[in-house]
C-alpha cells in the first residue's frame, strides 16, 4: 500500500495535493531511513514542490519525474540545480539552509527529496507591510551584498541553457501577449549576444527571502538558479523582488539607482528572463494592453519615473 494515496495527472491535481494530509506519512518513512527525529508536519508556503517543517528541519519534496508527462515536467526543476546552490551559497558565506540529507523514497511515484536547516524568521513578503522606507532602504542593501557573493564565475551547474531556455519556450503568448509584441520577443531574441555567465540565484522574490528581528537576511529555494549573466538576477531583484519600489531600488542600486540604468536593465533583459512574462504584466498593466516593445518601454519608464521621484519618507 502507497503512503502517498493521491493520484497526480495534471500541474493542478500536483498543487493539490501539497498538503499536509497528503505527505505525512510518507515523510514520516523518509525521516525514520534518514534516522532524523519525526514530529508533525507543518505547512510551508510551496512553490514548485511540496514544502513542509518537520520540526528543526524543514523537507522540500520535488516534483516526481514518472508521469510521462512533459508538460508537467517543465514546471519542476533539477534537484542538482538546487543542491549545487545551496553548497555554492555556503562556499560563499551567504546565509542559507544546511543541507541535512538528499535521496530518493520509491512509493506510489519516485520522489526526490532534501532535507535542511529551517531557518528561523519571517519571509519577506509576511512583514513588508510593517517596514519602513530606512528598513527596505537597509534590506535593499544588505540583500545586494549577498548577490554580490552570488555572482560569481563558475563551472556550468544547470542543463538549461538561458538563451536556449528564452527562445524555444512560449510563456510570452501563453500569459496572453498580443502577437504583435511575441513577435518583437522573436526578433529581440534572434539577435541577443550573451556575455559572460556566473551564478544567478533566479528567483529571488519575496517569498525566497526570510528576515530576522535584525533585518538580516537569510536566501531560501535555489532550484530555479540559471548559469547567466550578472543583469539576469539584477532585473529580477528590480522588477519582482523590489518591484520598482524606490527604497529596495536605492539600496540595492546605490549610485546606479537612475530611471536610465533601470529602465535599459528592463528593457534589456525581462525579454530573457524565464519569469519575465509573469513579472512584466504584474506592475505595467494586462499582458493584452502591452502590444510591443515600444508600449513596454513607454509603461516602464512612466513606472519607474513615478516610484524615482517618491519621498524619501515613510
Amino acid at each position: 500500500m502507497s503512503l502517498f494515496t493521491k493520484h497526480i495527472n495534471n500541474w493542478d491535481d500536483w498543487c493539490e495535493s501539497r498538503t499536509v494530509e497528503a505527505f505525512s506519512l510518507l515523510v514520516e518513512r523518509i525521516f525514520q531511513n534518514e534516522n532524523l527525529p519525526f514530529t508533525a508536519l507543518e505547512s510551508v508556503n510551496p512553490g514548485t514542490n511540496a514544502v513542509f517543517k518537520v520540526g528543526g528541519y524543514a523537507i522540500k519534496i520535488f516534483v516526481p519525474m514518472d508521469f510521462g508527462n512533459d508538460k508537467l515536467w517543465s514546471y519542476g526543476t533539477d534537484v542538482n540545480v538546487e543542491l549545487f546552490g545551496m553548497k555554492w551559497a555556503e562556499m560563499q558565506n551567504v546565509p542559507a539552509p544546511r543541507l541535512i540529507a538528499e535521496g530518493m523514497i520509491e512509493d506510489k511515484y519516485h520522489f526526490r527529496y532534501m532535507i535542511m536547516d529551517f531557518m528561523p524568521g519571517k519571509l519577506l513578503s509576511e512583514i513588508e507591510d510593517d517596514l519602513s522606507y530606512d528598513d527596505k532602504l537597509t534590506i535593499g542593501r544588505k540583500l545586494r551584498v549577498i548577490t554580490d557573493r552570488l555572482n560569481r564565475p563558475c563551472e556550468n551547474f544547470t542543463p538549461i541553457d538561458v538563451m536556449g531556455y528564452a527562445t524555444e519556450h512560449n510563456e510570452w503568448r501563453d500569459e496572453g501577449f498580443p502577437e504583435s509584441f511575441v513577435a518583437d520577443v522573436q526578433k529581440y531574441l534572434a539577435n541577443f549576444q550573451i556575455s559572460e555567465k556566473v551564478y544567478c540565484h533566479g528567483d529571488m522574490h519575496c517569498d525566497n527571502v526570510i528576515i530576522d528581528e535584525n533585518l538580516d537576511i537569510c536566501i531560501i529555494d535555489f532550484a530555479d538558479a540559471m548559469y547567466a549573466p550578472v543583469e539576469y538576477e539584477h532585473v529580477y531583484v528590480a522588477s519582482c523582488f523590489c518591484e520598482f519600489s524606490r527604497p529596495y531600488l536605492e539600496g540595492y542600486f546605490g549610485d546606479n539607482y537612475t530611471v536610465k540604468h533601470i529602465l535599459d536593465l528592463c528593457m534589456t533583459w525581462l525579454p530573457i528572463h524565464a519569469w519575465g512574462h509573469s513579472t512584466l504584466p504584474a506592475n505595467i498593466g494586462p499582458a493584452k494592453d502591452i502590444t510591443s516593445f515600444d508600449v513596454m518601454q513607454e509603461k516602464l519608464r512612466g513606472l519607474i519615473e513615478k516610484e524615482k521621484q517618491k519621498p524619501h519618507s515613510d
